[in-house]
């Protein structure tokens, strides 16, 4: 299959979500990668009008460079179904499954894999009972955002409650996890295959948005420091816990490993970044594999998997 064999691509980015300045630079990273290919490439910024948008737009598949709600889960999922057009990425369900950090958790616990003990946190919580249950040492998540928006490290009751009220800004649904102490991991995974394991290494409290975007002294470990059977284990891991929540085309699945070496599920990521700053092309560059390969591959892919 060659880059032209895949019709009139368009990329989708931007978006109404907190994360649409970083999805403006992976569209525009993917769209220039493709233009420098010899693709047939458009860009459409996805804004409030979105089927519309896309109804009057010719392609014949999306590159899907969207992050966080309206984009990565789900939503635009479905107008593209609905108009019968390819597209990178997992499908409906696993994409909203994988969106949401607490329904996510429920099903890798059903499953048996490994995820920190969470709660799911309302007005009514019992802050006390909480905070003594996690060890008084948790995070607050947004249940639906990503790129690390909202979430606090917290240390007692009174903060439990206060980062609550500030993830509750982002989003109505909102988790305390059990603090993982230990190193930091991700997990590429393209078509079933984990690419080489990435340790994350910030001088920040957690790998929060700055640290990802905006920091420079943020260290990304390749080779992971890890030995080649714990990094298999790893990356056997993550492939599971994708095929439990379906999802297809690429992804990333975040980990961390605790003191005494043991892995514990984060969050699965099914529309990761692709950015100068970006984890699954750095995995992907480790394996051989160049940017345009990278998102050449990603649009072969999906081509496949529908028929074309």
């Amino acid at each position: 299959m060659t880059v032209a064999s895949l019709g009139k691509i368009a990329v989708l980015m931007g978006g109404t979500s907190a994360e649409r300045e970083v999805s403006l630079r992976s569209g525009a990273a993917v769209f220039n990668a493709l233009k420098d290919a010899g693709a047939d490439v458009i860009s459409i910024d996805i804004r409030d009008h979105a089927i519309s948008q896309l109804t009057d737009a010719e392609f014949d598949i999306a590159f899907i460079a969207l992050h966080g709600r309206g984009g990565e889960d789900g939503t635009i999922q479905g107008v593209l179904e609905w108009l019968n057009k390819p597209y990178t990425g997992s499908g409906v369900m696993a994409s909203a499954l994988a969106m949401d950090k607490w329904r996510t958790k429920l099903i890798w616990q059903a499953a048996g894999l490994p995820t920190p003990p969470a709660f799911l946190l309302d007005q009514s919580s019992d802050w006390k009972a909480i905070d003594i249950a996690l060890g008084s040492n948790a995070i607050v998540k947004p249940a639906r955002e990503g790129s690390s928006i909202g979430m606090r490290r917290v240390h007692n009751q009174d903060e439990l409650s206060a980062s609550y009220e500030f993830a509750c800004q982002y989003d109505g649904l909102v988790l305390a996890e059990r603090w993982v102490q230990g190193r930091e991991f991700t997990v590429a995974v393209i078509d079933g295959e984990a690419l080489p394991v990435i340790q994350l290494k910030t001088s920040h409290e957690f790998y929060d948005y700055d640290a990802k975007y905006q920091s420079n002294d943020t260290q990304y470990l390749l080779p992971c420091g890890l030995d080649a059977d714990e990094e298999a284990a790893l990356q056997a891991l993550a492939v599971k816990a994708f095929n439990v929540l379906g999802v297809q085309g690429w992804g990333r699945i975040d980990v961390m490993q605790d003191e005494a070496g043991d892995f514990w599920l984060l969050e699965a990521n099914t529309s990761p970044g692709m950015t100068d700053h970006s984890l699954v092309p750095m995995a992907a560059k480790a394996a051989g594999m160049t940017f345009q390969a990278l998102v050449v591959r990603l649009l072969e892919e999906a081509a496949g998997r529908y028929g074309q």
